[in-house]
């Protein structure tokens, strides 16, 4: 019995160790005009985008905190505002920072949204 607990809990160890990944969260600070309404999380460079579940994230300065994997530093964010315009941020890096600021967006010629700011997450915002 003394040496049961031992190695059930050497045996419980091992399997977080090989489970490997750490959690990566990402701050939202959303310095855009409208609300974000959605939000879709892929690994970078690919089109598999899943959504995450969040609350309306306020224009103006609402911020909120969201999980995005188990293992990888790299994703693509689709960001959707209360008045149908999407923007993408590529390949954001969230072992080099740990909050994105969602930018006030401008038109281009052929009508895309895009963010007035650059995608590199920064640390302590």
């Amino acid at each position: 019995m003394i040496l049961i607990r031992p190695l059930l809990l050497v045996s419980l160890l091992l399997a977080g160790a090989a489970h490997g990944g750490q959690a990566r969260y990402l701050g939202l600070l959303n310095r855009a005009h409208d609300s974000v309404v959605t939000l879709d999380v892929a690994p970078a460079g690919t089109e598999a985008f899943a959504p995450r579940s969040i609350n309306i994230l306020a224009g103006g300065g609402g911020s909120t905190m969201i999980r995005l994997a188990d293992e990888g530093c790299r994703f693509d964010l689709r960001v959707a505002f209360r008045n149908g315009r999407r923007v993408v941020y590529r390949d954001v890096d969230v072992c080099r920072g740990d909050t994105l600021v969602i930018a006030p967006l401008k038109k281009t010629p052929d009508d895309r949204a895009v963010a007035l700011e650059p995608q590199t997450p920064t640390r302590g915002r």
